[in-house]
């Protein structure tokens, strides 16, 4: 029994250390598998003992004018490298000397590079970027002295150049990811560069390219050796396809030449496509500035300055569109049936209910549509919107007749965004009934709204939906999305940016607008918008503001024939839409219909340049 328990015995312990041995081999085999595939930190050492993984940037897309003029290309620019788990002790005074960056700099830098709150693709085997965008005298004043520190390595990249000090919101500006943009997209790593802002942002996608990888082979010294596998596992970077914008540089640069020291907008469509053939927003800024190294330094003093130049205008400013929106008006009441082209209402320098009397100008009484339009009389839409919301033989109520209204202004493209190919767009404001109804516990009449008929009161619309307006009117009844983009690479834009918008109203309607807005021009409130040869229709606005001197506006289109362009101004301060819009606008289609500005109108070119508006807006301190 005892030899037949000891054999027992044995057999026992064999089991044992053969599961022992076994459970050891297992514990080693995941330990391993943890090591070499799920520990990327290892798996980032161990490569990089041999290899060096080199991202190749593919060179962004350049973006050109409707004219073929290149507007944004790109410069040769030099990123500073580190390795960490390589960095020996260094000469940090020399380093920092060399580079023209402060110590303090240099310790908040290394000390974001290695937080993975910040930078969540951190690893101390990785290159990760620690001085971007280098000069091409500032790389070659480092590469000098690159061989006193280890660790530290120079990246080719490219940077953005600009041809002209103009356009900058359209074009937009190009800056450094943040850990929102690297979550969202992988293809971004820290220290990657992407759109910030306009078409950088819009097209970004398309600009970007894609990255190619160079890896390159180590020895035991951590020095280069060549390539690996003789560049056959490389990957090849994919360039970013060129973008041709709808804007004409030139008429641009003009626009923006007219603003000067004055607040507003300049935007001009070409009807026929929805092409944006400028957009400017004044007070504007120079795109350089944002571009290299001293992007952020200058951004915070852009973002202090108080007309803000950063801010816009074009498709954020949000402004009570005066009597531009009378024409809205008018193809309202006559779809609705509540006037002809020959029903009149009277006059008498204004048109009183119980709250008041907002004034009107000299002319005849009574007037039909056309010489409304003509006049800008505010009597003659305020009683036309008194008797929409008033009758109700055809709306049962006031809030049924105010909401059909605003849906035909919706229609019209008011009170939502236009969609344009932008980021930042605002939608303006078109009151629906239930917002009178909250405020009034629906207790309201048309006298409480009535401002609302001549572009005043709680209506507000940005300088893109207002020169809209006028190319709807140009196609009498239909308005294409606008957009400033018009290729990508060799292509058209997608059908889906391009599409048309009916608003359901009446051509012969737009037709008897459009020959108010063009009496406007031969004899009306824009007579100075008058060119010979050339069939223009206009229509002035002035917009009251409660914090100073009156908005200036105009809108417009030509030839009244078959237009080719459509404008809104917007000068902010500058009083009525005579003083500035109506010269402004004349200036502009001349430059776009003519080519240039004939001598007679010299002297008004000059005196728009010259003029300021900017001294209202500050005195009343805003």
């Amino acid at each position: 029994m005892g030899s037949k328990n000891r054999a027992i015995i044995l057999a026992n312990r064999q089991y044992v250390i053969s599961a022992v041995f076994i459970a050891v081999i297992v514990i080693f085999v995941i330990r391993l598998f943890y090591l070499q595939v799920l520990n990327v930190d290892y798996r980032d050492w161990a490569d990089s003992n041999a290899f060096l993984k080199r991202t190749i940037y593919p060179s962004r897309g350049m973006i050109y004018d409707r004219q073929g003029r290149l507007l944004v290309y790109n410069q040769p620019a030099y990123d500073v490298m580190v390795i960490k788990r390589e960095i020996i002790p260094f000469d940090t005074a020399d380093f920092c000397t060399t580079l023209g960056i402060s110590y303090e700099w240099l310790v908040k830098r290394f000390k974001d590079i290695t937080n993975k709150q910040l930078n969540p693709g951190y690893s101390p085997y990785v290159p990760q970027v620690l001085v971007p965008q280098l000069s091409v005298q500032e790389y070659g004043a480092f590469q000098e002295k690159l061989y006193k520190f280890p660790g530290f390595y120079v990246r080719n990249r490219t940077l953005r150049d600009y041809q002209y000090s103009c356009a900058a919101h359209i074009l937009g500006n190009v800056g450094e990811v943040g850990k929102h943009d690297i979550e969202e997209d992988d293809y971004y790593v820290q220290g990657d560069h992407s759109g910030r802002s306009g078409v950088e942002l819009s097209y970004e996608r398309d600009l970007r390219g894609e990255k190619g990888i160079e890896i390159l082979l180590r020895d035991a010294h951590g020095r280069i050796k060549g390539q690996y596998d003789n560049g056959i596992q490389d990957i090849a970077a994919i360039p970013g396809k060129d973008i041709t914008l709808a804007i004409d540089i030139e008429l641009q640069a003009y626009g923006e030449l007219l603003m000067h020291n004055k607040i507003g907008s300049i935007v001009m469509i070409d009807p026929t496509t929805g092409e944006i053939l400028c957009m400017v927003s004044a007070p504007s800024y120079d795109p350089h500035l944002l571009a290299g190294r001293h992007r952020g330094r200058n951004h915070d003093v852009l973002a202090k300055d108080m007309h803000k130049p950063l801010f816009d205008r074009s498709i954020m400013g949000t402004y009570p569109p005066g009597s531009t929106f009378k024409p809205a008006q008018g193809l309202i009441f006559l779809e609705e049936g509540v006037i002809n082209q020959h029903s009149l209402y009277t006059c008498n320098r204004g048109y009183t209910y119980t709250g008041g009397k907002p004034a009107c100008h000299r002319h005849s009484s009574p007037l039909s549509l056309i010489p409304a339009v003509a006049t800008s009389c505010n009597s003659f839409f305020s009683w036309g919107l008194r008797d929409m919301l008033d009758n109700r033989h055809r709306y049962k109520t006031i809030q049924g007749a105010f909401d059909r209204w605003k849906d035909l202004m919706v229609a019209m493209g008011y009170g939502y965004t236009l969609d344009i190919d932008l980021p930042g767009e605002k939608r303006g404001y078109i009151p629906n009934s239930r917002v009178y109804d909250n405020v009034y516990h629906e207790r309201w009449t048309s006298s409480t709204v009535i401002s609302i008929a001549i572009g005043q009161g709680e209506v507000t619309a940005t300088p893109l939906q207002m020169c809209n307006l006028a190319a709807t009117i140009a196609n009498r009844g239909f308005y294409i999305t606008p957009h400033v983009v018009s290729k990508i690479g060799a292509e058209d834009i997608p059908s889906e940016k391009t599409v048309k918008h009916f608003t359901g109203i009446d051509r012969e309607h737009y037709d008897l607008i459009a020959a108010g807005m063009r009496l406007s021009v031969i004899g009306g409130t824009c007579y100075g918008a008058n060119i010979p040869d050339i069939e223009i229709c206009g229509k002035t606005g002035t917009a009251e503001n409660p914090h100073g001197a009156d908005h200036s506006a105009f809108i417009g289109f030509a030839p009244h024939d078959n237009p080719t362009v459509a404008i809104a101004v917007y000068v902010e301060n500058g009083g009525w839409g005579a003083n500035f819009g109506v010269p402004i606008g004349r200036l502009m289609m001349q430059k776009y219909l003519r080519g240039n500005i004939p001598p007679s109108d010299l002297n008004l070119e000059e005196r728009m340049i010259s003029t300021s508006t900017i001294q209202f807006y500050t005195a009343n301190g805003l």
